[in-house]
Formats: structure tokens, sequence, C-alpha cells
């Protein structure tokens, strides 16, 4: 056993590896979202820890040391303005690791190394589909699919705010316990209205897997009419088919990786509102 070890050596001397270490906590802090390996994403977490707590603490010497840290000085403003005020009620565990299976090639352990509470916080958006997952099960417990569809998945505010009120296992609310712990979770050191906000992402969630079945029974009802027809021999489906509710076309899906460098203009995403033709309602 080693004792006396503090970070690891990734086959680098001390001099290339701690430059590596600081160019991922800089790239972490201007991005507040980066992939790496997973022993890589474990150290830069330790270091941006001590960072945020230098920007938390705010004087002089705290200062000198972060700027001698980060790699690029426009971000200090950022670490002692939005950082310190962002964490300022958290005692620490301020970044967040996603494991994402292996890198293709060398087949390294990967990783997302995320700030807490930032504007892409995936833990946030992964609770606001459970929730208007499971909130759209109990409404088809109690009402048929084409109500539902039609009304649209209505009260999920109202929802958010007393499983908020509840405790772990508590009996009396519609959420399971692991979705209410999340929930809590990820709106204890947020703003009031960052419930609101996972409201309406779990509606808008709900109202896409309502969407979905009524844009493939349109695309089939369209294929048949087509084979209806005498000498078209049409297939049903074919290759390279845009998925239903993504906005890049088939050409550019077939470039592949090409395909990212230009975005296409956003377009409305697939929802039942846009489907029926029925007015967006309040969460």
């Amino acid at each position: 056993m080693k004792h006396g070890v503090a970070f690891r050596k990734f086959s680098r001397p001390t001099s290339h590896r701690m430059l590596m270490l600081r160019n991922l906590v800089t790239s972490l802090f201007e991005h507040e979202q980066i992939k790496t390996t997973l022993p890589k994403a474990r150290d830069a977490a330790r270091l941006a820890e001590k960072i945020i707590t230098l920007g938390k603490r705010g004087d002089r010497s705290a200062q000198a040391r972060a700027s001698a840290f980060l790699l690029k000085p426009n971000l200090l403003p950022k670490l002692f303005g939005t950082f310190a005020e962002r964490y300022s009620e958290r005692q620490g565990g301020y970044t967040r690791i996603h494991k994402y299976g292996n890198r293709p090639g060398d087949n390294a352990p990967a990783a997302i190394l995320e700030l807490v509470d930032n504007p892409r916080d995936l833990r946030f958006e992964i609770t606001s589909r459970a929730v208007g997952w499971e909130l759209l099960k109990e409404k088809f417990k109690t009402q048929k699919p084409v109500n539902v569809v039609r009304s649209g998945l209505q009260g999920t505010h109202k929802v958010v705010e007393s499983e908020q009120k509840l405790e772990f296992g508590e009996a009396g609310g519609l959420l399971r316990p692991k979705t209410r712990w999340n929930l809590q979770k990820v709106l204890r050191f947020r703003s009031p209205d960052a419930s609101l906000q996972l409201s309406e992402k779990a509606t808008k969630y709900a109202d896409q897997l309502m969407a979905t079945p009524l844009a493939s029974k349109r695309l089939f009802d369209q294929v048949e009419k087509k084979k209806a027809v005498p000498g078209n021999a049409e297939a049903p489906m074919k290759a390279g088919q845009v998925a239903l509710g993504d906005t890049r076309s088939a050409l550019q899906l077939s470039h592949g990786a090409l395909g990212h460098q230009k975005r296409p203009s956003q377009s409305p995403i697939l929802t039942s509102n846009l489907l029926l033709g029925r007015k967006s309602r309040k969460v």
C-alpha cells in the first residue's frame, strides 16, 4: 500500500500533470460542464471545490491564489461573483460527476463533470423528466388516454410544491419516494422560481411522450394512403428517416460528426399541443 499519495500521477511529470488539472478546472468554470475521463474528473473536482471555497472567501489572499491557479483571468469575476453568490448557502459539494460509459478508442471510463445548479444541470433535467413521467402515469390510472391527450398535463406546479413539503417515505404524495427525494434535493438551494421551471420542463416532456404515438399514427396513415394508390410501391419506412422530434435534417444526420458543425434553425419541438392545435396551458 502506498502512503502519502495525494493525487494520481496519470503517467505524467508533476508540471504536466498540474497544468492539465488547472486546464480542466478552468474549462469547468468557463463552461460549467465538461466531459473527460473518470479519474481526471475526480481529481479536477477536488481542486474545483477548493477554488470555489476561495471564491466564497473573497479576500485579497484568496484572489491572489485563485488568479495564480486559473489559466484565464477573465473568469475571476465569475468565480468571486456568480459562483460565490450561487453557493453562498452550501457548505460544500459544488461539483457532481456523472459516469458516461467508456470512451471509444482506448475504452477509458468517461464521465461528465459539472457544477451543481448550473443552467444545464443534468440532475435537474433528469428529475423533471421523472416527474413528468410519473404524473402522466397517475393521470392514465383515472382518465382515458384520449382525454389526457386532449387536456394535457395540468396542475404540475401544485404537485411539485406539495411534494417539496413531504418527508422521505411519507404517504400521500403522487411521486415515488426516490423521485421526491431527488426533487427536494435539486430545489433545496435554488431560487423560489426553480419549482416553476421544473414544472414547465415536466409538462413539456409529458407532452412529448403523448405526441410520439400520435405522430407515429399520422405517419402510418399517410403511408397507408400512398400504398392504396395504384402504382405506388413506396416502402413504409426509409433509410435515414429523421427520428420524431429531431430538429436536424436527414442530410445533416448523414454527415455524421460534420453535421454538428452547423446548427439548424430552431424549430418547435414535437408536442401534443403542436399536433392537436391546442394552446399551452398553465402548469
